[in-house]
């Protein structure tokens, strides 16, 4: 397995680069949000950016914008947002990334009341994304969502993204599972149901609540179970702890604690 950190993004990236290579991880996931890691900033610095991971010795996985509203209501805000979203693929491209994490687009303001309208921009969406990363040969790892982003939650909600895109892989993220799972079978279902189209893993803890991003052992997630059924899978890939922690080495004892289930396994 190889273990991955995300930048802050209100630090300088090149930073951020140095103090996971100091940490001892594998690779860096870039999360491409301002104010400090918007694309129309990495792209003039693309160059040293490549040049310190080849240093460093360390891998690269991006994650596409978080903060936009790419199935919003209004057009002029979904249309300036999938023109980020484009554009950050193009420069997680440029900077040699081979996976992209892509969140599917959330039903914000109204949209809860006509999800048909808004699955059907999501949608439209996805098909844009899908095309560009065939171009730029980049491979697109949607991940699943909390309840309150109502689309990409469920596994049937997974499951028919899946059906319409068959070259979208997926980030399964062990904290947005956990969170309203009331029967608290989300996060296994998904791991099973999914284990052919798992590409890359999101991992962190919480109580089912929010979205805490907890070290872990800190939450109420049984990591012993989905690590299992990952490794009864075949799945030995990229594993970012977004353990967002202001003391960086509650990092280390993340990666010590999921390293020893996967050893014991």
């Amino acid at each position: 397995m190889q273990f991955g950190a995300m930048n802050f993004p209100i630090r300088p990236i090149l930073e951020e680069i140095e103090e996971f290579f100091r940490l001892g991880f594998d690779y860096v996931e870039l999360a491409m949000d301002p104010p400090m890691a918007h694309h129309s900033l990495l792209y003039p610095i693309r160059s040293r950016i490549q040049q310190l991971l080849k240093d460093r010795g360390l891998g690269l996985v991006c994650h596409l914008p978080t903060f936009v509203t790419t199935a919003d209501l209004t057009q002029s805000l979904r249309d300036a947002s999938v023109r980020e979203m484009l554009r950050s693929l193009e420069v997680a491209a440029s900077l040699g990334a081979k996976k992209a994490v892509l969140h599917p687009s959330a039903a914000s303001g109204l949209g809860g009341y006509v999800l048909d309208t808004v699955k059907g921009y999501a949608f439209d969406f996805f098909a844009q994304m899908v095309d560009a990363a065939q171009t730029l040969e980049i491979r697109l790892c949607l991940e699943n969502m909390f309840p309150r982003n109502v689309l990409g939650v469920e596994p049937e909600d997974v499951e028919e993204i899946f059906s319409v895109f068959p070259s979208l892989m997926m980030t399964l993220d062990t904290g947005h599972a956990n969170i309203g799972d009331k029967r608290g079978k989300r996060l296994s279902t998904l791991a099973t149901r999914f284990g052919d189209r798992i590409s890359h893993l999101h991992f962190s803890d919480n109580h089912g609540k929010i979205d805490d991003h907890l070290a872990i052992g800190q939450g109420s997630i049984d990591f012993a179970l989905v690590i299992g059924q990952l490794k009864a899978a075949g799945y030995d890939e990229t594993l970012t702890l977004e353990v967002f922690d202001t003391d960086r080495r509650a990092l280390v004892k993340s990666r010590q604690k999921i390293q020893a289930m996967l050893d014991g396994c």
